[in-house]
């Protein structure tokens, strides 16, 4: 079982729609339920994806190589693609992760626009829940 919160949902699917007719692919991270509020039913130690990082479409290494060296590989347990004019799995063009979240239009939050695969492409299941990370701040 895959978890990710509403929030990073509706954050991904916005940058989705936003970047429509480009496709955007993005790390995403986790947080273990036992920090969040609004995982009481959870065991304290389940990671659920919570965060995401500012795409960055100018990086030329990553254009060039398919490599990116914006984000440290340890800190993005998994990534984000969008398929503006595409089928709801992991293609061949897609860089992968250990999860892999999947977009397409009409960019809702439902199972024909959005879903989770593992690293081969066999899909996931998905559980969305309300909950949030602790505040932090840039100085944190």
């Amino acid at each position: 079982m895959v978890y990710v919160t509403r929030a990073l949902i509706d954050v991904l699917l916005d940058l989705a729609s936003d970047a429509d007719p480009n496709d955007v692919t993005t790390g995403v991270s986790v947080t273990l339920a036992g920090e969040l509020e609004g995982a009481d039913g959870l065991p304290p130690e389940t990671p659920v994806f919570t965060d995401f990082f500012l795409p960055d479409p100018g990086n030329p290494v990553n254009a060039v190589f398919g490599v990116d060296l914006s984000m440290p590989a340890r800190q993005a347990q998994g990534r984000f693609i969008s398929h503006p004019v595409g089928e709801l799995e992991v293609t061949r063009r897609d860089d992968l992760a250990e999860i892999v979240f999947v977009a397409v239009p009409p960019w809702q939050t439902d199972e024909r626009s959005f879903a989770a695969f593992d690293r081969s492409g066999e899909r996931q299941p998905l559980e969305i829940i309300d909950a949030s990370p602790p505040n932090q701040s840039l100085t944190d």
